[in-house]
């Protein structure tokens, strides 16, 4: 019984396990040509009006810009467990014009650890760094319905977004600030986009 007992719990500890890294790691990749597959900048353009405020899971959240892009997901990660991890679950590093083209990102590498986003490569650059700092960026997502969410999650690398909301401020208890980037020239800390997202399409 306990031989039977032991095998049990090993056996739900496996699969428990594997669904979390699923979670975690994501699903497997879209692998496309060479070419670039999303030319345009990000847009971003001012509020028309007053700010759009939203509440979810005990935060508020103030609009900073409207925000629109097509882009291409060059790589996911998934956060838990704390209380804005659950608000922004998913941070997706975006590519548009070169940093968008398979050839290029093919000599790139690039990881995501503590919501940050790191890249390197060998050698000769396949393009230069500061093309790859001012087209790509590291992009917290804030769902704005659970549709959009389930959207989020079955993201691909090598997916082709075309995305529309805002970028945002929120605030919680205990003085908490989270504030997104209004540019993307700026790199390091504080360069993210915090992105409230009420449209998501990918293919």
């Amino acid at each position: 019984m306990d031989r039977l007992f032991a095998g049990a719990v090993a056996l739900a500890i496996a699969v428990v396990a594997g669904l979390a890294w699923q979670w975690l790691a994501g699903p497997a990749p879209i692998v496309r040509g060479p070419g670039v597959v999303a030319a345009q900048v990000p847009a971003q353009s001012p509020l028309g009006g007053a700010a759009p405020v939203f509440e979810k899971d005990g935060f508020r959240i103030v609009g900073l810009a409207a925000f629109a892009m097509e882009a291409r997901v060059v790589r996911k990660q998934n956060y838990c467990c704390s209380a804005p991890d659950r608000l922004a679950p998913t941070d997706v590093v975006f590519g548009w014009g070169r940093m968008s083209d398979e050839a290029v990102l093919a000599r790139i590498g690039i990881r995501q650890s503590d919501r940050f986003y790191y890249w390197r490569y060998h050698g000769t650059p396949p393009i230069p760094d500061r093309e790859i700092e001012r087209s790509s960026a590291n992009m917290h997502l804030i769902p704005a319905t659970r549709a959009i969410a389930k959207q989020v999650e079955r993201l691909r690398e090598g997916s082709v977004v075309t995305l529309r909301g805002y970028l945002v401020e929120l605030t919680g208890t205990g003085g908490f600030v989270w504030r997104s980037s209004l540019t993307r020239e700026d790199t390091g800390s504080g360069a993210c986009e915090l992105v409230w997202v009420e449209e998501l399409e990918a293919s």
